[in-house]
């Protein structure tokens, strides 16, 4: 699988906001793998001040990520292949 960005512009979402995306995020992806598409979710960083929302996937292409987030409910700027560098 690869990974992919789903970029966010969430100016002014609350916390408890935020961590239920999350969850719709997580929620999602396991229904969807349990259904025979191959998607998880990885991460996601924040930056309050400029309500920017990076989401991180893995997936066999963007598409899937795209279908996962207008099923989930979330908005999305684009959806980018990236490269997760956290170390081993």
């Amino acid at each position: 699988m690869t990974v992919y960005m789903a970029e966010r512009n969430l100016k002014g979402i609350s916390m408890d906001d935020l961590a239920a995306a999350q969850k719709r995020a997580i929620d999602t992806a396991r229904q969807m793998s349990e259904q025979g598409t191959q998607v998880r979710y990885i991460r996601s960083m924040f930056v309050p001040d400029e309500g920017r929302c990076e989401c991180l996937f893995a997936a066999d292409d963007a598409e899937t990520v795209r279908a996962l987030n207008d099923k989930a409910g979330l908005p999305y700027t684009r959806v980018v292949e990236a490269m997760d560098l956290t170390p081993p």
